[in-house]
């Protein structure tokens, strides 16, 4: 029996794969192809920081054409290096997609909500799909949405923490309450937790670290492949609720012609 479509739309595109893939730790270009393919990604995020033309082999060697490359901001500090960034990407040829990243703090990478919000403000403004990453906050996470950004990204835990779902009680609000994707982003250090966080309804997962800095980042792409399309099935299954108390599994009574 062939699996219904359950396509993400994000600004009108549709996707496939709901497992966005960054690119900062993979140990090499073979690594990351190899990892583009075991999770069947469609979108991978690239810092414009570390893209080299010039270089003999670029990061971008290593992406295929089909894959949407979302541009992101990292290592702005402000929210005007950020629009500067972004237009230095649209200038370089670059999609118009941009993942805000706006982290002053150098030790937990904590995105500052302010600048956050200005840079998305100006960028919807100025053309931009705008993708943000944020902290996990119910009410930043609206006024993004109500700026115009095609998403929220909020993090689970610290930028390549792999805490998981440190969040988990804000996420869950952001999810009732979004009218945009919500796409879950920083921390996930584990399939399960990847799983989780689809199993409470989150559209996606974006996951750089425990999938490049693994023992085997191509086998680990499949298995967090794996656990993001089991959490999406189970979300749309409807999962049964939590009890404070047993309840047998079989009936104790009317079960061939026992009473």
């Amino acid at each position: 029996m062939e699996a219904p479509k359950d396509p993400l739309v994000i600004a009108g595109r549709e996707f496939a794969s709901r497992l966005f893939l960054g690119t900062g730790k993979f140990p090499s270009n073979d690594a990351l192809r190899g990892a583009i393919a075991s999770t069947e990604t469609e979108m991978v995020t690239v810092a414009l920081r570390r893209v080299d033309p010039t270089a003999s082999e670029d990061i971008l060697d290593a992406l295929p054409d089909s894959t949407l490359l979302l541009t992101n901001t990292s290592g702005a500090a402000d929210a005007d290096e950020a629009v500067r960034l972004a237009r230095l990407a649209r200038a370089g040829g670059f999609p118009t997609w941009i993942k805000v990243e706006v982290t002053p703090d150098p030790r937990y990478l904590l995105p500052d909500p302010v600048e956050t919000l200005r840079a998305s403000e100006q960028l919807v403004a100025d053309g931009f799909t705008v993708l943000p990453y944020c902290s996990a906050d119910p009410i930043l996470c609206k006024h993004l949405e109500e700026a115009g950004c095609a998403t929220v990204m909020p993090l689970g835990s610290w930028i390549g923490s792999n805490q998981g779902l440190r969040t988990r009680a804000a996420l869950e609000i952001i999810v009732e309450q979004s009218l945009v994707p919500v796409v879950v982003d920083a921390g996930i250090g584990a399939p399960s937790q990847a799983a989780e966080a689809m199993e409470m309804g989150a559209d996606a997962v974006l996951v750089n670290t425990a999938i490049g800095t693994a023992g085997d980042p191509v086998e680990m792409g499949r298995a967090f492949r794996l656990a993001v399309e089991a959490g999406r099935i189970a979300f749309r299954s409807g999962l049964a609720a939590q009890r404070t108390t047993a309840e047998a599994s079989s009936p104790l009574t009317g079960f061939l012609g026992i009473t």
